[in-house]
């Protein structure tokens, strides 16, 4: 029997889930166990909790086959618990550090009581902390074990079961479990707060409560659900009623009740307008009804909104409210003439268009800062082409870049009045990167965020942590993400980053990547003209080097000898080389490019083709290889940076021991690889399949199709995505070659 059990439901939260896993595995403590409570989530937090659950022992899942809501998902686990003392964790929060070493010491230290509490810190997306502002309530000074009535202002703690250990045995007794609804931590935290003989405190932040930037906290979601408060609070005095000897505690209750339902009322974002004035009378009857013999409101204005509510004066409860509020409006009012400025400076042009009504058959697409045609705009473009010919296609490309748009595709100059014109226009607005901060977000517009990769190196907030990679202000960054309505995930891996990364209101959609459609639908024919066109020779080897950028180097390091290499591998290899660096040929290098040995695709339009031209890839860190994987070809890894890659640029796992085939750390290690058959052997073709396993989740050649329905069709049911295991990649050059 473990000393504790830690209860962590689980609910749309598998960007944070398994941050928060790993705080509580990862502790110096090891006597416990966790039940980790699917409440039937839509999400992918189930399977993380699996994944979670296959590697340690210590954590039990518990499947619901029905959403129950927070407080019954802690039942259910509850019931399984085991464990002396009970833990509850929010599967969006962590536990810091040594938090239950210091959580069990101090239970030892204190005899086993009914209750232990700890403190807690906000944390904050822009990397603040901000401790419990009533910390100093959980002072150990005084006898180490004691009574409430003995230290009664521990009832002005905020009143959550997520800061505290309760002892199973004394929860069983009083038989206490959570009731549906919002609110469900008040009648379990007053309940066995005022019913425990022996509480305890410990003078440490235990738990970080995650602050997240788009809300999550569903008591600030505006819905009348927050009546259940009224549902709770009976509760609290039923219990009470029940113990006669705890009747001392019914006017400490009485205020907290008050204060609550003053809370809900004055909140913003809570009530919908036309529910106050219901809620209001409906708190006033409960006033009366509840009001203890010879109680004394607290003084001040507080009071007076006691008095009030006593009284059932909603008119003037409210004009009091809205005096109060003066202040807050006129910060609102700040933001909002700001924002008249800004959209003002945007010119007349795009002014008037912003007025105008927006035109349901326009669709706008940029890609890479508008450096061209391509990636994943440009396979949904096609596809929307396809399926609503209807509607209007335009590209938006810078004017450097036009030549990249093909023919026939209509195209708008960044900047230009035309570009002003479909931009304040236009319904639907797609990118792989975000448009400029001047665009403004119009009610009714979609922004379709499909980003440009799998990523391995950190994005987003994460980036702060690692300096030296990025200069980049994140609040303009998550300003700019705030636009987006949908986010394209290709594999759950990366809808886990997204959704972490860029804490914004908008809507997965795990569709595939729509770049990665033709690596699935390709035909041997497709196979042979893109290697014809690259004037690749029957027979011949292609590697295809496409090594990523790194931020933090001021100037290009070559990594390879291409010279060298390419000699080294002899005539019937050709190396096609993808990178924004390639250097001027001299010499010998002259006579290979001339030769075709060495072909420089850095400028090719279409990777893709590329992808579909190359037998093997060969990359360090780029995203690349997530999309080759789809292929099922060969991937080599060359890494001789990668202890200082990961240090300074951050990476989401590591590379090294879970690569997607053969790693080279040297050249010449390189050079042995591809010299052999050992880039192809079985090893290689093992650890590509566990890659594929991870990473291609949802590329199966109908990704474009499933973005154009959902988004721009309006169907709601996402294609199903066909299994891996049934997948038939484009054939491999040499099986193209047999077949053409």
């Amino acid at each position: 029997m473990p000393r504790l059990t830690l209860v962590v439901p689980a609910y749309n939260v598998q960007g944070y889930i398994g941050e928060c896993l790993d705080s509580v595995l990862g502790q110096d403590f090891a006597d416990f166990e966790v039940i980790g409570v699917d409440d039937c989530s839509p999400d992918g937090s189930g399977a993380i909790l699996d994944t979670y659950a296959a590697r340690d022992d210590r954590l039990r899942v518990l499947h619901l086959t029905e959403n129950v809501g927070l407080g019954r998902a802690r039942n259910a686990g509850l019931e399984l618990a085991t464990g002396d003392y009970v833990l509850f964790l929010d599967s969006d929060d962590t536990l810091a550090p040594g938090s239950l070493a210091a959580i069990a010491a101090r239970l030892d230290a204190t005899d086993d009581p009914d209750v232990l509490i700890y403190d807690y810190t906000r944390t904050y997306w822009d990397g603040r902390h901000l401790r419990n502002t009533r910390s100093e309530l959980l002072s150990e000074d005084g006898p180490a074990v004691f009574s409430l009535a003995e230290r009664p202002r521990l009832l002005d703690l905020l009143q959550i079961v997520w800061n505290k250990a309760y002892r199973r045995d004394f929860v069983s007794r009083h038989g206490f479990r959570f009731p549906p609804g919002y609110y469900e931590d008040a009648p379990w935290t007053y309940s066995s707060l005022i019913a425990a003989e022996r509480i305890a405190v410990l003078d440490r932040s235990c738990v970080l409560y995650r602050q997240r930037r788009e809300g999550g906290n569903i008591l600030r979601t505006v819905s009348r659900k927050h009546f259940d408060v009224f549902d709770q609070y009976d509760r609290v005095f039923a219990f009470l009623e029940g113990h006669p000897e705890l009747e001392s505690w019914r006017p400490a209750l009485f205020q907290k009740m008050a204060d609550h339902f003053l809370t809900v009322l004055e909140k913003p974002g809570r009530l919908p307008r036309d529910a106050r004035s219901e809620f209001f009378h409906r708190a006033a009857e409960v006033y009366r009804e509840r009001l203890p013999e010879g109680f004394e409101r607290p003084p001040g204005g507080r009071g007076y909104k006691y008095a009030l509510l006593g009284m059932d004066a909603y008119s003037a409860f409210f004009g009091l409210t809205r005096a109060n509020n003066v202040r807050h409006r006129a910060r609102l009012g700040g933001r909002a003439r700001v924002g008249r400025a800004r959209r003002a400076a945007l010119g007349v042009l795009y002014r008037c268009g912003l007025r105008m009504p927006l035109d349901e058959n326009l669709a706008v697409f940029s890609a890479y800062w508008g450096r061209g045609y391509s990636c994943n705009p440009a396979a949904i473009e096609a596809e929307l082409g396809r399926l609503a010919p209807r509607m209007r296609r335009v590209w938006a490309v810078r004017s450097e870049h036009r030549d990249r748009v093909p023919a026939g595709v209509e195209k708008v100059i960044v900047g230009s009045r035309a570009y002003w014109t479909v931009m304040a226009r236009a319904k639907y607005l797609t990118n792989n990167v975000n448009f400029g901060d001047t665009v403004v977000k119009r009610e009714g517009q979609i922004h379709l965020q499909t980003h440009h990769g799998t990523p391995l190196k950190t994005m987003g907030l994460d980036q702060a942590r690692y300096p030296a990679s990025t200069s980049m202000d994140m609040e303009k960054l998550l300003r700019r993400c705030d636009r987006w309505d949908y986010s394209l995930s290709s594999n759950r891996f990366s809808t886990t980053v997204w959704e972490r990364v860029y804490p914004c209101r908008f809507t997965t959609l795990e569709t595939g990547y729509p770049r990665n459609d033709v690596l699935v639908n390709a035909t041997a024919a497709d196979v042979v003209a893109a290697r014809r066109e690259l004037g690749l020779a029957d027979g011949t080897t292609a590697f295809l080097y496409m090594p990523t950028h790194r931020e933090y180097e001021k100037s290009f390091t070559p990594r390879l000898d291409l010279l060298k290499l390419a000699e080294d591998l002899g005539p019937d290899v050709t190396l096609l080389v993808r990178g924004h660096y390639f250097y001027k040929p001299a010499g010998r290098l002259a006579e290979l490019r001339a030769g075709g040995r060495i072909i420089d695709v850095s400028g090719h339009g279409n990777v893709e083709e590329l992808y579909l031209a190359a037998d093997a890839l060969i990359t360090d860190y780029s995203s690349a290889m997530f999309d080759y994987a789809n292929l099922d070809r060969p991937i080599v890894i060359h890494a001789d940076d990668w202890d200082t890659y990961r240090v300074v640029r951050g990476t989401y796992f590591d590379l090294m021991a879970e690569p997607p085939g053969a790693v080279a750390r040297t050249q010449e290690r390189l050079t042995a690889i591809l010299g052999s058959d050992e880039w192809r052997g079985e090893k290689a073709a093992a650890l590509r399949t566990a890659f594929r396993k991870r990473y291609c989740d949802y590329d199966d050649g109908r990704a474009a199709e499933r973005v154009v329905r959902r988004v721009f069709l309006g169907e709601e049911t996402l294609l199903p995505v066909v299994p891996l295991a049934e997948r038939i990649p484009a054939p491999s050059p040499a099986e193209a070659a047999a077949r053409h």
